[in-house]
């Protein structure tokens, strides 16, 4: 999967929307920003993308590799297809209906599509939960693979031929310029500028514009009284439905990675709704918000929801659902 940029008959480069963005921007000056395997090989990739799916994969010896972790599989808080329509917004609201439409989670962490092409990780309050283990990681994607492996999947340090494997299946899910959202015109304003190079450096400046660079993150406090929810939010149940649908049962099914089980049905609802409303630590609320702690004997927790990953407003909504599901009426009402 080496670098190919196409000439035209006028003997131009042409860029179109198959393009990678990496090789777009290399050409154009900008360095490569993350850890690239010298060879992208079917094979490394499937490795890799074997390790981020089921924690494991046969080593280069043969032999199956142990578990990264024990309890989590990188898919457990990441997707790896696009889930932000607009590349250059984190809107939970927008996501939810993406999510939807293209029938993929709602998670807490951000996707693995595109990864490689962002400059830095676990930002903006990340850096005050996890202190002075961000430092790295925040600027260099290996050590942020390794950050999640060890403290937040519980597990061990990656290797350097799983991370070889790993970077590998990254590269694979590398942007496009067609996942940019570039319209024809900015393409014919690509190819007509990027022959002199005195414009690379606004090129560069002008295509990042398309994207984040970085996914922010921002934490937020439950409301103060649990009961009473957000003041002044009004919840949509079938906003809710899909919170529980996309979010809650990825986790919380029978075949999720932890061994609190939802089942669809009044009675686990109804404990929903108790739990929705304490004023302890035990609220649902406070578990969306601020995360679980690994109990002894059993290291799986929830990792919070920031405010880009679920909204106040969606939080209402799902409590919503949970009540009308609660009192065992139908979604319309009835």
């Amino acid at each position: 999967m080496s670098f190919i940029h196409q000439k035209d008959l006028t003997g131009k480069t042409h860029w179109d929307e198959n393009k990678s963005l990496a090789e777009l921007l290399q050409k154009m000056g900008d360095s490569l920003k993350n850890f690239k395997p010298d060879h992208l090989d079917t094979e490394l990739i499937e490795r890799g993308e074997e390790i981020i799916r089921f924690g494991k994969t046969t080593a280069p010896s043969g032999k199956s590799s142990k578990y990264i972790s024990k309890y989590y599989n990188c898919v457990s808080c990441h997707n790896s297809e696009i889930e932000d329509p607009d590349l250059k917004k984190s809107d939970p609201e927008v996501r939810l209906a993406f999510a939807n439409s293209e029938n993929i989670p709602f998670l807490q962490a951000s996707t693995f599509y595109g990864m490689v092409n962002r400059e830095s990780w676990y930002n903006g309050d990340y850096i005050k939960k996890y202190g002075d283990l961000v430092i790295e990681a925040n600027k260099d994607i290996t050590a942020a693979v390794q950050l999640c492996a060890v403290e937040c999947s519980q597990g061990r340090k990656v290797e350097d031929w799983e991370m070889d494997a790993i970077m590998a299946y990254l590269w694979s899910l590398e942007y496009r310029l067609g996942d940019l959202g570039l319209q024809e015109s900015d393409f014919k304003k690509l190819n007509e500028e990027y022959e002199d190079k005195a414009n690379h450096d606004a090129l560069i400046k002008w295509i990042k514009s398309f994207y984040l660079q970085a996914s922010p993150a921002t934490f937020a406090d439950p409301p103060e009284s649990r009961k009473g929810g957000f003041e002044q939010l009004v919840g949509n149940p079938k906003n809710g439905q899909l919170i529980f649908e996309k979010s809650c049962l990825h986790c919380h099914d029978e075949n999720g990675v932890t061994k609190y089980t939802l089942e669809d049905n009044k009675l686990s609802f109804k404990k929903l709704k108790k739990d929705m409303a304490k004023s302890s630590q035990l609220s649902l609320y406070h578990a969306i918000r601020y995360g679980t702690k690994p109990e002894p004997g059993h290291k799986p927790y929830m990792p919070q929801y920031t405010l880009e990953r679920m909204s106040n407003q969606q939080i209402e909504d799902f409590r919503a659902y949970v009540e009308v599901m609660a009192k065992g009426e139908e979604m319309n009402g009835k």
